[in-house]
């Protein structure tokens, strides 16, 4: 039998706010009370720190297969366990992408033995191309948790509506990338002040804004859900709080730079800036807090995407993307919680309870008899973000050098401490 103690520590959950003791028995919570003396294999005191339950991630870019230069699932994996997570949902824009069964067993092998539970996010078309649908039951039996084109949009309404109703006869949710193309032309930053100073083309606010209302319709008119990935505008806040208030299925997600920083980061003309979507504006980043605070964003997440050092060194040709799972907790204390704006269980809420719900994943609990996923936190920490010491392969991160309040120090995932930082 392998005991672990977590001693002295603050325990957070839905409902559940106490300093106390953990002990974990073999993957599993077996005790929490005010003070346990068992005899264990390992005790951790945990004076100071603050145990939640482990983070999910809905949205990353895991690179594997046919990328790996710039990630591969166990370099992603162990971001993930430095960041707090125990588990991700990884896009399918791979080489090749997952619009297979092969594809999709390929990436849950590789990741048995990370410590991280990898959810592969099947094509919404055969090889992101938009032509030709894809076999959602076999993408769904070979594991399968939800289906996307993320990368670029369905451009095609029929199709999507079509691939909505066959997604979710087979169980999984459809995600939808929310861009025009037609409206972003060769836009590279958001459209505004700072593209005019630059003198660089714009990515205009109504190529997300168009495309969320199309996708809000088509969930309404089949009555089939939908989830919007990575929210940026003011535009789609107001479209997806709206339908909600009318019932629509729908469920939406944001990102940690879009309520922490604008497209003034732009002026650096440092590509490490530069996502897509991109920063927008003030007003922007007003609507995405408004939006966590009264609950029409359901999930925050991080929409990690590496790249390489020389990739990211042109600014005007570089790629779109930016690492995140590094520092996206430390993100969602500083700018959120250290605020005032939410407390810990929101926190919770956000970035470990709602993405497990919306893919109908097992959630996460801190209390007796349920499965020892934590993550510890210095909810105090004050530190620099230094992309040098990421555990992932990519350095392009846009809080390189912010100073940050509030840092993962551990991550137990199935019982095991994968992840401290002494």
């Amino acid at each position: 039998m392998s005991l672990l103690l977590l001693k002295n520590v603050h325990a957070v959950d839905i409902g559940f706010d106490k300093q106390c003791d953990i002990l974990i028995s073999d993957g599993i919570i077996k005790e929490i009370d005010d003070k346990i003396t068992d005899i264990c294999n390992e005790t951790i005191d945990c004076t100071g720190l603050t145990a939640m339950p482990a983070l999910f991630d809905m949205h990353v870019h895991f690179r594997d297969p046919g990328l790996t230069y710039k990630e591969d699932i166990v370099t992603g994996a162990a971001a993930a366990l430095a960041g707090g997570f125990s588990g991700v949902a990884c896009m399918p824009n791979t080489k090749p992408a997952a619009d297979n069964a092969e594809t999709i067993s390929y990436i849950i092998e590789k990741a048995k033995y990370t410590g991280v539970k990898v959810y592969p996010v099947g094509c919404i078309t055969v090889g992101l191309k938009g032509e030709e649908l894809c076999d959602y039951r076999e993408l769904k039996a070979a594991g399968a948790v939800a289906v996307s084109d993320d990368g670029r949009p369905v451009e095609n309404q029929s199709m999507l509506k079509h691939g909505m109703l066959s997604a979710d006869e087979a169980g999984l949710l459809t995600i939808s990338h929310c861009e025009d193309l037609k409206i972003i032309g060769k836009g590279i930053i958001n459209k505004g002040k700072i593209s005019d100073i630059l003198g660089v083309e714009g990515m205009d606010r109504t190529s997300e804004d168009s495309i969320t209302e199309r996708e809000v319709i088509t969930a309404s008119k089949t009555g089939c859900r939908i989830h919007i990935a990575h929210v940026s505008t003011r535009g789609s806040v107001e479209i997806i709080r709206k339908a909600k208030a009318e019932g629509v299925r729908v469920t939406c997600e944001t990102c940690p730079h879009y309520f922490m920083m604008t497209d003034e980061k732009l002026l650096s003309r440092d590509a490490d800036y530069r996502m897509n979507p991109p920063l927008r504006e003030e007003e922007d980043k007003n609507a995405i807090i408004e939006g966590i605070c009264d609950g029409t964003i359901d999930c925050i997440v991080t929409d990690h995407a590496p790249h390489s050092r020389e990739e990211k060194a042109d600014f005007l040709k570089a790629p779109n993307g930016i690492v995140g799972l590094e520092t996206s907790l430390a993100a969602v204390l500083t700018g959120l919680y250290h605020t005032g704006k939410i407390n810990l269980e929101k926190v919770v809420e956000m970035m470990s309870l709602r993405p497990r719900q919306i893919l109908g994943l097992p959630e996460e609990k801190i209390h007796a008899g349920a499965r020892a996923n934590i993550v510890l936190t210095d909810l105090e920490k004050e530190w620099t973000v230094d992309p040098d010491k990421f555990k992932s392969k990519g350095r392009n991160s846009a809080f390189k050098g912010m100073k940050l309040k509030g840092k993962p120090i551990g991550t137990i995932t199935d019982g095991k401490l994968r992840y401290f930082e002494k």
